[in-house]
């Protein structure tokens, strides 16, 4: 469970990407159209992360996160696996956000692929963990640049099922 609120947790920032997730809170931030607070604490001093078009992105550059490695040896994992998150995206110009699990030999498949103006407020989404195959894998959360500067993608509260 990772709520932003001290760290990244055990997330990682992929190295093979255009640009990072960022750490913010709605107080810090001139986002424009980003959330008016975190999904955690309903408050404008909470955390999550997010990546924002600017100039410094070109349309369609992608940042990418990769949650801890969970094993496929965990058998309630591998039949009942679930991330559970809370998704921000609201903007004329929104880009990507496609949620993929991989595997450790680098096979990704495509849990989510959400493009454009999804709302101006905090979304759940629930994605089965696929169970075929043994191999260990990740979750990986990947954002794609739109074209408004002032549009961004924000991420809260990410969780796995207690069977993970």
């Amino acid at each position: 469970n990772c709520n932003f609120e001290f760290d990244l947790c055990e997330w990682k920032q992929d190295e093979n990407d255009d640009f990072d997730w960022n750490l913010r809170t709605s107080s810090t931030t001139n986002m424009g159209n980003g959330p008016a607070t975190d999904h955690t604490l309903q408050e404008p001093s909470g955390h999550f992360i997010f990546i924002k078009s600017t100039f410094l992105q070109l349309p369609g550059q992608k940042a990418r996160i990769s949650s801890p490695v969970l094993s496929r040896r965990n058998k309630n994992c591998k039949v009942r696996g679930v991330i559970i998150f809370y998704y921000h995206m609201y903007g004329a110009h929104i880009g990507s956000l496609i949620v993929y699990q991989r595997t450790k030999a680098n096979h990704e498949k495509i849990l989510l692929n959400l493009t454009g103006n999804q709302g101006n407020f905090w979304q759940r989404k629930a994605l089965i963990l696929a169970g075929d195959g043994d191999e260990d894998f990740q979750v990986v959360f990947e954002g794609v640049a739109g074209q408004g500067p002032k549009d961004g993608i924000a991420l809260d509260d990410l969780t796995f099922s207690r069977e993970c």
